[in-house]
């Protein structure tokens, strides 16, 4: 796409002020229009610490505060790109979104959480639950439409799945060294679309880095408010 990307790939002894100090040169170059932070961290590097020194001005991944506020009161900000790419999917695929029962399991800041409130934005009613959710499968089965982003391989299996529901799963674990689901393959036979894993939403999620590289790109030139 024409995009000029730079690495800085640090040592992971590296400490608080060193990350903060690359931010810091990062946010006030003229020639940087978004900056990625890639997770996870090391222990010694607290991510709010790290993400609140980002400008969210430059936020390429919406994980910002200032972001997150903006998508939560339903106003125009920059998206996580896992949880975006979740509901290009839905859309591009004709999913009925208004009025049906969304169910995200997760609430992570970077898909879980996002994902509930893009869902809710749409007029989905929306069910947030988790890996501590008590009768986990009463809720999963009552969805149709289904996000899973647990962190749990094969944490939702097919009896889990209502017959004819939407099946998003966001999960990348690895088992015998290969990358499996927060849902088991085998749900794909009842649900109606259900993404794979892996070639489900990665790809999309990498689309939705693009998007959002050229809408900061389009701010700081000005031509979008």
């Amino acid at each position: 796409m024409g995009v000029e990307a730079d690495v800085h790939q640090l040592e992971a002894s590296v400490d608080l002020a060193d990350v903060t100090g690359l931010l810091s040169k990062l946010n006030g170059s003229a020639e940087i229009h978004g900056i990625q932070i890639q997770t996870p961290l090391p222990p010694q590097l607290p991510l709010a610490q790290v993400v609140d020194a980002l400008d969210p001005a430059k936020d390429l991944d919406g994980i910002h505060p200032h972001n997150l506020g903006l998508l939560a009161q339903g106003r125009a900000a920059i998206v996580p790109a896992t949880p975006l790419g979740g509901l290009e999917i839905l859309l591009r695929h004709e999913v009925a979104i208004s009025g049906a029962r969304a169910v995200v399991l997760g609430r992570s800041t970077a898909v879980g959480r996002p994902m509930a409130l893009l869902l809710l934005a749409r007029d989905a009613t929306v069910t947030v639950c988790h890996t501590r959710t008590r009768d986990l499968a009463s809720v999963t089965r009552e969805a149709d439409i289904l996000a899973v982003a647990a962190g749990r391989p094969r944490l939702v299996t097919a009896d889990m799945v209502k017959p004819g529901t939407t099946v998003i799963d966001f999960g990348i674990n690895v088992e015998d060294g290969k990358p499996v689901g927060d849902v088991d393959p085998a749900a794909a036979e009842r649900a109606s679309l259900f993404t794979p894993v892996p070639g489900g939403t990665g790809p999309v999620t990498a689309a939705m880095l693009m998007r959002n590289t050229l809408a900061l790109y389009e701010r700081a030139l000005g031509e979008t408010s």
